[in-house]
């Protein structure tokens, strides 16, 4: 039985949102993000070792919610369904997008900025979205205004959240969880520093807790 995208979120401290150039860094860096308390990975199709990158994580980490980011068609969105991604992730979203998230059964995650975007996607039954790029559109302050009218949407909110902003985000009322990159840093990944990442995943974890308690 799969989770929905709620449950999904649920579990996820923050979401690491990760560009993996090499497939063979595919399972060791899942592994220390699993380890540090970020089980809900999303994999960006944003490299050619994407997919490849996602199929072994989900046969070799069954730590890990694996799911595919930037999933911006249909044709990826069936494609991400045909090798098993727990969930997907859209910058934004189309009636073609949303269509295949329903014929698939993959929870997706589409991204929206303006209220007219989320009504829309509110008309199309989704109350969790992904806000993006969060900074770029206003950030805390416009997910705090969005509150208002739009209470029955929750967000993720992506792009610019670092640890130093973490606190902000998720104090208000209407987000569930945030993705970020910040814990798995470019030049760690490359030098195959497994425990440094597994330490900022720990950092990030226990700063959720710190700020949820």
């Amino acid at each position: 039985m799969s989770l929905s995208s709620r449950e999904i979120l649920s579990k996820a401290p923050v979401v690491p949102v990760l560009v993996i150039e090499d497939a063979n860094d595919a399972v060791p860096l899942a592994k220390a993000l699993v380890a540090g308390g970020l089980p809900v990975l999303e994999i960006t199709l944003r490299s050619a070792a994407a997919e490849e990158s996602i199929k072994r994580i989900i046969a070799e980490v069954p730590g890990a919610i694996t799911g595919a980011g930037t999933v911006i068609n249909a044709k990826q969105m069936e494609r991400m369904a045909e090798i098993g991604c727990a969930f997907a992730v859209s910058p934004g979203h189309t009636d073609g997008l949303l269509k295949a998230a329903k014929d698939t059964g993959v929870p997706l995650l589409p991204g929206a900025g303006t209220p007219s975007e989320i009504m829309n996607l509110i008309d199309h039954g989704y109350d969790i979205l992904k806000f993006f790029p969060a900074e770029q559109q206003g950030g805390v302050s416009m997910l705090k205004a969005l509150s208002g009218p739009l209470p029955q949407v929750s967000f993720c909110p992506t792009g610019g959240v670092s640890l130093n902003n973490l606190a902000d985000y998720l104090k208000l009322s209407n987000i569930i969880t945030v993705g970020g990159s910040w814990v798995a840093p470019k030049d760690a990944v490359k030098a195959g520093d497994w425990a440094t990442i597994t330490k900022l995943a720990q950092e990030a974890t226990d700063r959720v807790r710190e700020i949820r308690s």
